[in-house]
């Protein structure tokens, strides 16, 4: 066990060292105030405070914001140490890394920047290129692992007979199922009004396509499960579903949840894997529409749905994860941004969300996402050759530090048409490169 010596012990405080110690390093850790349990440790301690009044552990120079409440518009200061983006940097010598690491990282981990005033863009969302991490150049490396890691180095070389289980590299594999099929499962009324407009916009889909799907002669062309099934079985990976479950509506466009078709493609990936609703568009502010789609999907699978992420990506905080928390979400993958791949929250692994507004670690779980096919392809415009070279950067950020790498795909974006010629073997590569050291099925 790691003990922590600091002169007051806050919830900011407890929960940033269980962070780095518990969830990133799988070590115990204990804050403690009282400096006779610090000197009587005989294990590896480390103080945090404004002065290095102890002689004996690591020392780290604390900043005031593990020590406030509520929050206030400011800026961290920022250095690179040995290359390493580092916020609240240290003004003592001694000062272990060089820099606050507990308040960098409760820093970024919080989103304590999306709490404060900020652009939006067209859906809602904050803005990559507002952010912290976006404007000192470090979104794409998962920073607060890497502080994990460091802190990790210094404590084995003052403690050399200490021992450190520390984790292992994992991929999941994720699935947004805005829709479930182009043509199967639509009530009859839609079907043939799509079909009209087929007749009158060749664009839209051939009429002939859609007979020939509906008549059972043709697999429809957002079918690609079976693709993804045998894709997994190779890998020996375990995904996760995230179905729409919504209401038609301006941006809610999948097949009915009642029809045949949705129900069985639900159980299968149930069997498959695990499933997760995705809230509709307008759910977040409609809690009732989110009530709702829940009822619907855990009636398809007969248990409670404990996992989500948000249509869109549409994440405001902390009103989003309330939400969640309300209707008994205990894992939601959110965290990310539409428009650009990296880490969100400068962190490649599972964290509890804490609530700025009630100071208190809450039970939810934030897995961030860290690459999905629309911000390769239609946000940045890569080709295939370069939107591989992302994934590969990014899946060696991740490995580098035995992160979690989450990645989200739609089973649209697997049918070769369109948009999505040749983006097949995107998917493909990136099944491969990720699942190479995987440890997250054994």
């Amino acid at each position: 066990m790691i003990l922590v010596y600091s002169p007051h012990i806050t919830p900011r405080l407890s929960y940033s060292t269980q962070l780095i110690f518990g969830e990133l390093m799988g070590v115990d850790a204990m804050v403690a105030s009282n400096i006779e349990t610090y000197l009587s440790h005989e294990g590896p301690k480390l103080h945090y405070a404004k002065e290095p009044l102890l002689q004996s552990g690591i020392f780290v120079q604390c900043s005031p914001l593990l020590f406030e409440q509520g929050i206030r518009p400011f800026e961290p200061d920022f250095v690179r140490v040995d290359d390493l983006p580092c916020l609240f940097p240290s003004t003592h010598p001694q000062c272990a890394m060089g820099f606050d690491l507990f308040a960098a990282a409760f820093y970024l981990v919080s989103r304590y920047e999306e709490y404060l005033p900020h652009p939006k863009d067209k859906h809602g969302r904050f803005m990559p290129e507002n952010s912290f991490a976006v404007r000192k150049g470090f979104l794409e490396i998962p920073v607060v692992n890497r502080y994990a890691l460091k802190i990790k180095d210094l404590l084995s070389k003052v403690y050399p007979d200490w021992n450190v289980p520390g984790r292992s590299y994992q991929f999941v594999p994720t699935y947004d199922i805005d829709v479930a099929y182009a043509y199967k499962g639509r009530v009859l009324f839609r079907s043939v009004g799509a079909a009209l407009k087929s007749v009158l916009h060749p664009s839209l889909g051939g009429i002939a396509e859609r007979i020939k799907v509906l008549v059972g002669q043709s697999p429809d062309p957002f079918d690609t499960y079976p693709l993804q099934y045998l894709q997994h079985s190779r890998y020996h990976i375990k995904p996760l579903y995230f179905f729409l479950c919504a209401a038609p509506g301006a941006y809610d466009h999948n097949i009915s949840t009642s029809s045949a078709a949705f129900k069985k493609l639900v159980l299968w990936a149930a069997s498959c894997g695990e499933v997760g609703i995705h809230p509709s568009y307008h759910s977040d502010f409609k809690p009732t529409r989110l009530k709702n789609e829940l009822k619907r999907l855990s009636k398809i699978v007969s248990k409670d749905v404990q996992y989500s992420r948000q249509h869109y990506l549409r994440l405001e905080m902390p009103h989003t994860y309330h939400n969640l928390i309300a209707m008994g979400i205990t894992r939601d993958y959110t965290m990310g941004y539409a428009s650009m791949p990296g880490f969100r929250a400068s962190i490649a692994s599972p964290f509890r969300f804490y609530d700025l507004l009630k100071e208190e670690a809450t039970l939810l779980w934030v897995y961030p996402t860290a690459v999905m096919d629309g911000t390769l392809r239609d946000y940045l415009n890569l080709k295939p050759d370069e939107a591989i070279g992302i994934i590969q950067q990014i899946v060696s950020e991740v490995k580098q530090v035995n992160g979690t790498f989450i990645s989200l795909w739609h089973n649209d974006s697997l049918s070769e048409r369109g948009r999505w010629v040749g983006w097949l073997r995107v998917y493909e590569a990136l099944l491969q490169i990720a699942s190479i050291n995987n440890e997250s099925n054994d």
